[in-house]
């Protein structure tokens, strides 16, 4: 099932077109549209409901995957969740490069390779 124009429209202006997860406004790549992507992807059982979409960069999305957690230091973190979480209290952004401050924002930084040099350059 494909979703609507509109549904699309509500996910973009939500994220005032930037990555939920990186921070990279969709005005850096104007020939690669961001992905309305699935919090919780539909084979976890996630739907196309608004409060399961996020607006994601093409890197984002792609290191996300399906995934809903990673490992930090040995144990199984959750990702971070656009529609569940407050991004300032889980990193900070310093000088382009996005720093985890909890379990869960470095495990997020660590599996969505949030700091690729040329994504820190572009957010720069």
């Amino acid at each position: 099932m494909s979703m609507s124009a509109a549904l699309r429209r509500e996910v973009r202006g939500r994220a005032n077109d930037c990555c939920e997860y990186c921070q990279l406004p969709q005005s850096r790549f104007r020939l690669v549209a961001f992905h309305v992507e699935h919090v919780i992807a539909r084979q976890h059982g996630g739907s196309d409901d608004a409060l399961n979409l996020c607006l994601a960069c093409h890197w984002c999305n792609l290191f996300k995957g399906p995934n809903l957690s990673s490992l930090h230091d040995g144990q199984l973190v959750r990702l971070f969740s656009p529609r569940e979480d407050e991004w300032k209290d889980h990193f900070q952004l310093i000088d382009g490069a996005i720093i985890g401050l909890t379990p869960i924002g470095i495990a997020t930084v660590n599996l969505l390779n949030m700091n690729d040099p040329d994504r820190v350059e572009l957010r720069s």
